[in-house]
């Protein structure tokens, strides 16, 4: 198991336009040879876009965009024609395959913070495709079979345990909250790289808030 702790990752964004962004793997200017991916998972972004922020419109390809809010509200437009908002509890996945171009915006009042996911597809190309599922209720798994990887959201009471997915590779990342993890407790930012996981459990040790990635 190979914790990253929040203070670790590198930053980005542009503070002056209301955008701060901490990347946990090797990101534009922060080119790590070492840190490009863990199984599928090629980026991990925290995002913190002040009321009228955002991303203008920029192209993705060949890649499995998984978002998740923690506060505030996301608006987001692609070129395929879909127009959402993406509130906290909701999964929101943009498969970019052969190209796609999307917009994304705090047009709320209140300051938005969100976690944004990339994983490499099996194989290149194909169509676009977009879904959004609000709501998703604890425990409930989502699966991305075009990146061979499942998300597990689990929201944890204090001295709440739960299982961690056994799997060749699994990606923990605190999204709030305090857990116990094998013995290392991890805080909001923090994330465990682990490979080959069988048998472990997370602990939250006040009421906390996972993502997890079950990858082959």
């Amino acid at each position: 198991m190979d914790v990253r702790r929040a203070t670790e990752r590198h930053r980005g964004g542009e503070p002056e336009a209301g955008v701060e962004s901490l990347h946990a793997f090797s990101f534009g200017p922060h080119y790590d040879p070492d840190n490009l991916r863990f199984g599928a998972l090629i980026a991990c972004n925290e995002e913190r876009l002040a009321p009228g922020a955002g991303f203008d419109e920029h192209p993705h390809s060949h890649t499995e965009i998984v978002t998740w809010v923690a506060e505030g509200e996301l608006t987001h437009r692609d070129s395929t024609g879909h127009e959402t908002v993406v509130r906290p509890g909701d999964v929101q996945r943009l498969s970019s395959a052969a190209g796609v171009r999307h917009v994304e915006r705090n047009d709320g009042r209140a300051p938005l913070t969100f976690v944004q996911m990339w994983l490499a597809p099996l194989r290149p190309g194909g169509d676009p495709s977009y879904e959004i599922v609000p709501g998703i209720a604890d425990s409930t798994p989502y699966a991305v079979p075009d990146a061979g990887a499942m998300l597990h959201v689990r929201r944890l009471a204090a001295g709440e345990r739960t299982a961690v997915p056994d799997g060749a590779y699994v990606y923990v990342h605190v999204v709030r909250g305090e857990v116990s993890l094998d013995g290392e407790e991890l805080g909001p930012g923090d994330a465990a790289r682990i490979t080959d996981a069988k048998d472990l459990e997370a602990v939250g040790v006040t009421g906390a808030e996972l993502l997890l990635w079950e990858m082959s």
